[in-house]
């Protein structure tokens, strides 16, 4: 990869960004385009979802067909929450319940949801899920009783893994963080689960213990249905950058003069606009 092909996210290169544990490659992005159509323009108000939420718009708060078309907004966009509240299995919970609470966050989206503020629904509804699924768990996180010894290691786990991403410059593998804290790899996978953190830490390609207990293919069908909506949320030359670099496989120079701007601001922008989708996937 050419030198100007390189842009530093936090530690990571744009072609190896970590988004909540998923990697922004040109596959993840592409594969979160409307039918693979370019991010240089926003979609056209063709999709089921848009189709549902243009309708629901259109009707006056005292219409009775409102209610009908609230709840076909809701149907449209459960695989929005089915795909977030996948991310938080393996902690305690039943899928089922987390979809439904994650529903609650949807439906006060939906409510609260102004088009006139040029945010797509999906990415407007993403923060309201992800809160009403962390309150359950915050609700819930008295009747969850952890080991002291477990929780003497999580904290071990936890010092060891910071110091190795500072050291290591990138996310250390459970082997490594094991001989770190001079601990079992089962024991370290079992404080991370205690933790928390079991689910969305994120993979190690070389390390015969993964970080995840989720399948790497459905992570990411499942990230590529939360990025949509975000992506659709960019600004349109952050979409065209985005489609230059990861669908059309173009430098960094080539997008500058493409653009119409110079290499470092492409860069800048790369970095700016994954690091904007990462802190929205996790708030």
């Amino acid at each position: 990869m050419a030198p100007d092909d390189l842009a530093p996210v936090d530690g990571a290169l744009v072609d190896g960004a970590l988004v909540d544990g998923a990697l922004v490659d040109g596959a993840l992005v592409d594969g979160a385009l409307v039918d693979g159509a370019p991010l240089e323009a926003a979609p056209a108000s063709t999709t089921p979802q848009q189709a549902a939420v243009d309708a629901l718009v259109r009707l006056d708060a005292g219409d009775p067909a409102r209610a009908l078309a609230r709840d076909r907004v809701v149907a449209e966009h459960l695989p929005l929450v089915e795909a977030l509240a996948r991310r938080y299995t393996g902690r305690g919970e039943p899928y089922d319940d987390l979809v439904q609470v994650g529903t609650i966050g949807l439906l006060t989206a939906v409510d609260r949801f102004d088009p006139g503020r040029g945010v797509p629904l999906g990415a407007f509804a993403v923060p309201h899920v992800l809160g009403e699924i962390r309150r359950h768990f915050r609700d819930r996180g008295w009747a969850v009783r952890v080991p002291r010894r477990l929780q003497e290691h999580g904290r071990a786990v936890a010092d060891a893994r910071a110091a190795l991403v500072q050291s290591l410059g990138r996310a250390p593998t459970v082997a490594e963080v094991a001989r770190a804290c001079g601990l079992d790899e089962e024991v370290v996978l079992a404080a991370l689960e205690s933790a928390g953190a079991y689910a969305t830490v994120p993979l190690d390609d070389d390390a015969p213990s993964q970080w995840a207990a989720e399948d790497a293919g459905l992570a990411e069908v499942e990230d590529r249905a939360v990025l949509r909506p975000l992506l659709e949320a960019l600004p349109a030359r952050e979409r065209r950058i985005l489609a230059l670099r990861f669908v059309r496989g173009m430098s960094q120079s080539q997008i500058a003069a493409e653009v119409g701007i110079s290499q470092m601001h492409v860069s800048r922008l790369l970095a700016r606009t994954l690091a904007q989708l990462r802190d929205r996937l996790a708030d």
